[in-house]
């Protein structure tokens, strides 16, 4: 979660919230939504410690067809993630050259993951650590630097919910965790506890950044810069700049490489279950990981490199994976109709991806469509359960 999102989601959900207090009630939103969640991927991961995450819940709890779309939703909404992650890495490492680096970049985090998710877990977290630190400068520096808050108009209630969906974009990422629980020990104790804390130490540090851009620079600023944490940085201390590239660049190396883990596992439990094709079942005797999963989600997301628009891509991956937490969301209420958090989460993240903008919600929705188109052919193959 404290990946690329927070150096880039400030100005689109500026220029949607239309005004500050907008922009932190989306951001409330949004971490509101986030909790719903992830309490309700805690339960059902704590059930159910297989890799595929949703795509499991959805299966066991609702329906193949409700499982298969999680685990659709998720591949796609993550596969064109991983790509917009690794065009943002070329843009700002290697600004002449982004798509070569951002190949290299898919080719190098392949080879971290197919040496097992204890490699994965250290890399990130160097990644994460790195990415607080450039964060804690640049509020340092624009909490002690000059105001020159720029405010903006008013807005309707509707880019408040559209503001959410772009912060929320950048919490996407605690369902990683479940996604990963066959190699995780004791997974009923860790993946809730991991789940949880993971959520409240960003939900801190998001406040603090977006209070301190706010103070600095205003909604109006924001909602006009296409780097928004490097302009708050300037604001204070100019030298900062090239930190803040380099922090971002490491950002979304972190949040590259898990997103390749992820997509993974969730290819391979779709596989098992015969959902995708049956090749991609096969798991290193050595290391324990779905290596085939791994190298094909890594061709998606290099084939996607050189096909996809950045701005369409942040969009469908938007949408997708509101719906697949809504599928996670709709499991958990199997558990327990009467618990509040899984009709608030469901609510929210249909509510919220509705008020994306319309071609992600469009592309979203061809996507899903493409989907129940596949899952029909393949329900056709299948035959009895084995």
């Amino acid at each position: 979660m404290l990946g690329a999102g927070v150096f880039v989601v400030w100005g689109p959900a500026a220029r949607a919230a239309g005004s500050g207090p907008a922009m932190l009630a989306a951001l409330a939103i949004a971490a509101v939504i986030a909790y719903c969640n992830a309490r309700s991927t805690a339960r059902l991961a704590a059930l159910y410690p297989r890799a595929g995450g949703a795509y499991v819940y959805g299966t066991r709890r609702l329906h193949p067809a409700a499982g298969f779309a999680a685990g659709w939703a998720f591949t796609v909404g993550k596969t064109a993630s991983g790509a917009a992650m690794a065009l943002t890495l070329g843009a700002y490492l290697l600004p002449g050259h982004p798509r070569a680096l951002a190949a290299a970049a898919v080719v190098a985090f392949c080879a971290i993951n197919l040496l097992g998710v204890k490699r994965t877990a250290l890399a990130s977290a160097v990644f994460a650590g790195i990415t607080l630190l450039v964060l804690g400068a640049v509020v340092i520096a624009g909490l002690t630097g000059p105001v020159a808050a720029q405010p903006l108009g008013d807005t309707h209630p509707w880019g408040t919910l559209t503001a959410a969906g772009f912060v929320f974009f950048a919490f996407a990422g605690y369902a990683r965790v479940a996604t990963l629980g066959e190699e995780v020990t004791r997974p009923e104790w860790t993946i809730p506890r991991a789940v949880v804390i993971a959520l409240g130490v960003t939900v801190g540090v998001y406040a603090l950044v977006a209070v301190t851009a706010l103070r600095v620079l205003g909604a109006g600023t924001l909602a006009e810069s296409a780097a928004p944490l490097a302009d708050l940085a300037a604001a204070g201390a100019p030298a900062l700049g090239p930190l803040v590239a380099i922090g971002a660049g490491i950002a979304v190396a972190g949040v590259l490489l898990s997103l390749l883990a992820g997509i993974g596992r969730t290819m391979l439990a779709m596989a098992r279950d015969r959902r995708l094709p049956r090749s991609l079942t096969a798991v290193s005797k050595r290391f324990g990981v779905p290596w085939a999963a791994e190298v094909a989600a890594s061709a998606l997301v290099l084939f996607l490199v050189s096909m996809l628009d950045l701005t369409e891509a942040i969009g469908l991956s938007g949408f997708c994976v509101l719906v697949y937490y809504a599928v996670a969301n709709a499991s958990a209420l199997t558990l327990d109709r009467r618990a509040p958090l899984p009709w608030i989460g469901l609510a929210g993240c249909l509510l919220v991806a509705a008020s994306l903008p319309p071609p992600s919600v469009l592309g979203g929705l061809a996507v899903l469509a493409a989907g129940a188109l596949w899952f029909v052919l393949t329900e056709r193959r299948r035959g009895p359960e084995v």
